[in-house]
């Protein structure tokens, strides 16, 4: 897709995922590898139906137990739903647009059959995304939505986002305690993202905006809407880094967080990234270890 000198590719075969994308040549989020056929090379991946991790993939709903498989090497839960890991469908392709859809129908732990769908379309600086699940069974199902996109983090790349807290995570990345959103390092204020430490937390009470100044001179300005959460991922020493808007906190479905889709019913986010420059010279970092 192209709209100016923004350009996006999708791969429906991949999760449903985002190849890339470029502004006049210039990647503003992790490019997959050419032929890579792994969800977790691309730009970004849906989530869908839950977001981050299940304890275990063990949850309770409605009075009865459910397993689902651990889909993540030997990681001890499951992790971001179906999504990312099944082939969608193109259903509909213009220059700058496309739609595509994922359907379940049961099974594999996860009983309720559901339809997803992905709008994407481009304009000369934004690209936008919505993720949908429609109930389409005759009984309440649990949901949750999110995007997991991967940006890119030079020497001089800060971020910023006001939250009203954080969840700080036990070693194998589930919630532990909720904690000061400064508690890391202070987001509320431009800071370097790139750093020796690995940060993997979700924040809570996030206002659905979250802007990346690039040393580049670009600034990347994310809003969501239907996300109430922002899960931040760094891995230590890494070029590339993570702002996921989501419905819920992990593990929600165990904690009484995760909302409820009655039949018939649909549950959305949506995700704009829009693009912009900036002054050369970038404020002072706060500072993030």
């Amino acid at each position: 897709m192209r709209a100016g000198g923004l350009e996006a590719a999708i791969s429906p075969a991949v999760g449903g995922s985002l190849l890339s994308l470029a502004l006049d040549g210039v990647n503003l989020l992790r490019r997959a590898p050419d032929g890579a056929s792994d969800p977790l090379a691309m730009a970004s991946f849906p989530l869908v139906p839950y977001a981050n991790r299940i304890a275990n993939g063990r949850f309770a709903f409605d009075g009865r137990n459910y397993r689902l498989p651990l889909n993540f090497g030997d990681h001890p839960h499951s992790i971001h739903g179906f999504g990312w890991q099944t082939a969608w469908t193109a259903s509909e392709t213009l220059a700058a647009a496309t739609r595509l859809t994922h359907d379940h129908g049961g099974g594999d732990g996860w009983p309720w059959p559901y339809r997803a769908e992905q709008q994407v379309a481009l304009t000369p600086s934004l690209l936008s995304m919505s993720l949908s699940i429609t109930n389409v069974g005759d009984l309440p199902m649990p949901a949750g939505l999110g995007f997991h996109p991967y940006f890119l983090a030079d020497a001089a790349t800060m971020i910023q986002f006001d939250a009203d807290g954080l969840w700080l995570s036990t070693p194998d990345m589930l919630p532990d305690r909720h904690a000061a959103a400064d508690m890391l390092g202070d987001w509320s204020r431009p800071a370097i993202v790139r750093g020796d430490t690995l940060v993997d937390n979700v924040y809570t009470g996030w206002n659905g905006t979250a802007t990346i100044r690039r040393g580049d001179g670009l600034r990347l300005t994310l809003r969501a809407t239907g996300a109430g959460f922002l899960h931040v991922y760094r891995p230590p020493g890494s070029v590339d880094f993570c702002l996921e808007p989501v419905s819920h906190m992990p593990d929600a479905i165990n904690r009484g967080g995760m909302a409820t889709v009655v039949p018939g019913d649909t549950a959305r986010v949506a995700m704009t990234i829009a693009i912009d420059k900036i002054d050369q010279t970038l404020p002072k970092s706060a500072g993030i270890a």
